[in-house]
């Protein structure tokens, strides 16, 4: 007698349904956070592999690609015959599969034939993508004739950019679907309107509408978001703490990037809010920071007494990458109080932290103190307010811009209103 496996998929909303159905043999899927595309892609590949059909997941990196392969693995448990976290593969009874790639391999792929390809969050891969799918992804499918379908968030109009391509030029034979963060009808308006509130409009069209928006030119901060009332703000009377943000440069030449610092007093009454008491930049070989990082933390403590800080001070966060590592290191065995910044947030492209941060900076939840406005350094051999030139002048898409300080900023926003992980 047959054993009979059962396998519980998750139903598909009327957008989903509308996707999976089409007999395309090629589909994008342009949709904005939250619409479910990665879900619906898993309980895709989840499907055809429990068909017996052979299946090839492709991502753009490890951290991306391993959610979806725990979800498949647990989806697939009932008919698994095999299952690699390792060599990132499921087996199936039947001889299904789904296999498991990143797209920073560009033979991703190769010697390998597929019934499906899924591609997920396509649009994050910048360069190089079309010569993957054209030469090692595209010929996986010619054995069974298969299909491919790919998802992601627009970023950027980018004419090298293989998602954009793909939802652009009709002539490469992709069907697409648009879906804005409003189709899913799972979430709630109430919810979403909140979210969006206060973000600027750009950053709406893209991430929630999933328009390609022309970055192009447009600097993405704005002055009178870190204003109150068109002025900066003196010190708070009272703070719940105060921290500071630490970017790290490894060498000290003129044009290397320099070590910054930027501190911040939290407030969370009547609501969270920062006020960016002070900032600090110098070229320095990394190796001299182990005298100047008990400087900046000492610094902190001073802020905090002035500021009557609750809790007084937190310390300082540090990249935990090149030279952070080894001052996080040099601070655990000296007791110095310092703390790494998630890896998760320090791995993302600017871009998408200064998106992360956006709502909170335009909804006026972060304020600059008079101090800070008013300070003038001279740094690499230029004497001006860095920390507002850096901010304020950031362009997405730009390359070789000053960000030490831009950076301390982007962190130092996420670690005091995000999640506590910086989201």
């Amino acid at each position: 007698m047959a054993t009979e496996h059962v396998i519980e998929f998750l139903p598909f909303h009327a957008g989903q349904k509308k996707i999976y159905r089409s007999p395309a043999k090629r589909k994008v899927i342009r949709a904005g956070r939250r619409y479910g595309k990665t879900t619906m892609l898993e309980q895709a590949g989840g499907n055809w592999a429990a068909r017996q059909m052979r299946v090839g997941w492709f991502a753009p990196s490890y951290k991306i690609l391993l959610p979806s392969f725990k979800a498949i693995r647990d989806l697939l448990k009932p008919i698994t015959i095999s299952s690699s976290k390792t060599d990132a593969i499921i087996e199936t009874i039947g001889g299904g599969q789904v296999e498991f790639w990143t797209l920073d391999n560009p033979d991703a792929g190769r010697s390998r034939k597929y019934h499906k390809v899924i591609i997920d969050e396509g649009s994050l891969v910048k360069k190089g993508m079309r010569d993957i799918w054209e030469q090692a992804i595209e010929p996986t499918l010619l054995d069974f004739d298969g299909d491919a379908v790919m998802a992601g968030t627009p970023k950027g109009v980018d004419d090298e950019n293989f998602f954009y391509q793909a939802c652009n030029d009709k002539s490469m034979g992709w069907e697409e679907h648009h879906a804005p963060t409003a189709a899913n009808p799972t979430i709630n308006p109430a919810a979403l309107a909140r979210i969006i509130d206060g973000r600027p409009p750009l950053v709406v069209q893209q991430e929630y509408n999933a328009e390609f928006v022309d970055w192009r030119g447009q600097n993405f901060f704005k002055l009178d978001w870190i204003l109150e009332d068109g002025a900066p703000v003196d010190y708070p009377f009272s703070c719940d703490t105060v921290y500071g943000v630490v970017d790290c440069a490894q060498k000290g030449k003129l044009q290397n990037d320099g070590s910054a610092c930027i501190w911040f007093a939290l407030d969370n009454l009547p609501s969270p809010h920062l006020v960016i008491l002070d900032w600090d930049i110098i070229q320095i070989d990394g190796y001299f920071l182990k005298d100047i990082v008990p400087q900046w933390e000492g610094k902190a403590k001073q802020l905090s007494e002035i500021c009557r800080a609750r809790m007084g001070t937190t310390g300082l966060f540090i990249e935990d990458k090149a030279t952070g590592i080894t001052l996080l290191q040099q601070g655990a065995n000296e007791g110095w109080n310092v703390h790494p910044i998630d890896s998760d947030l320090t791995s993302l492209p600017k871009e998408s932290r200064a998106i992360n941060i956006s709502g909170y900076v335009a909804s006026g939840k972060v304020r600059i103190s008079k101090y800070a406005f008013d300070k003038i350094v001279e740094y690499k051999q230029s004497k001006k307010n860095h920390l507002l030139t850096q901010v304020l002048k950031f362009i997405i898409g730009e390359e070789d811009q000053d960000d030490d300080l831009f950076d301390c900023f982007n962190y130092g926003v996420a670690l005091g209103l995000g999640n506590g992980e910086g989201f």
